[in-house]
């Protein structure tokens, strides 16, 4: 069976967002064109990670062209996206890898998020030499998204992504882990329960 390449180019919306209650938060990559519609699944890590890298990337992108670049220093207003997510959410796989590029002829973002995949290795070079064939492998590796993206359209992404992540749980003003309704308990309290 060939590898399943669920390809965006250009998509017309791509978005990180979440579904259920904060605490308890599924993570989404989202891509749509027209009435298609993917979903993949990751975690709130992974979503700060691509954030947080795509925006260095696109700075590094306009230092680098002397700021010639069809790239924004901040997230143009009318392509701003708010809205939630396409339902019904369907997840069609849960994120491993992620890597980004930016195509300087083109002038695009590429994201690309493949499936994990659980790998057997012996020792760590095995391992790492085992992730990179399936990295390489186009033709039998494991589902990939990979969406194109304008300039304006990553740095929107990237704004939209950071808030997703930091509109979670509030955190403890004296522990900084982030604090439920119920509240937590508090190593800095002697584990005293604290509220919220």
């Amino acid at each position: 069976m060939s590898r399943q390449v669920y390809l965006y180019d250009p998509p017309d919306r791509f978005v990180a967002g979440t579904v259920g209650l904060p605490g308890r938060r599924t993570f989404f990559l989202q891509a749509a064109a027209g009435p298609r519609v993917t979903s993949v699944a990751l975690e709130k890590t992974q979503v700060a990670a691509l954030a947080e890298r795509m925006d260095e990337l696109l700075d590094e992108v306009v230092r680098r062209s002397g700021g010639s670049a069809a790239v924004p220093a901040v997230t143009p207003t009318e392509i701003s996206d708010t809205r939630p997510l396409e339902t019904p959410v369907e997840e069609e796989f849960r994120v491993g890898t992620m890597a980004l590029a930016w195509d300087g002829e083109e002038q695009r973002m590429i994201v690309e998020a493949q499936a994990l995949v659980e790998l057997d290795a012996d020792t760590d070079e095995d391992l790492a030499e085992a992730e990179e064939r399936l990295l390489q492998d186009e033709e039998n590796g494991p589902p990939m998204l990979r969406v194109r993206l304008t300039g304006a359209q990553a740095r929107a992404f990237a704004k939209r992504a950071l808030d997703v992540v930091n509109a979670g749980r509030p955190p403890c003003p004296l522990c900084s882990l982030p604090l439920d309704p119920e509240g937590h308990v508090c190593p800095r309290q002697n584990g005293y329960r604290r509220g919220a």
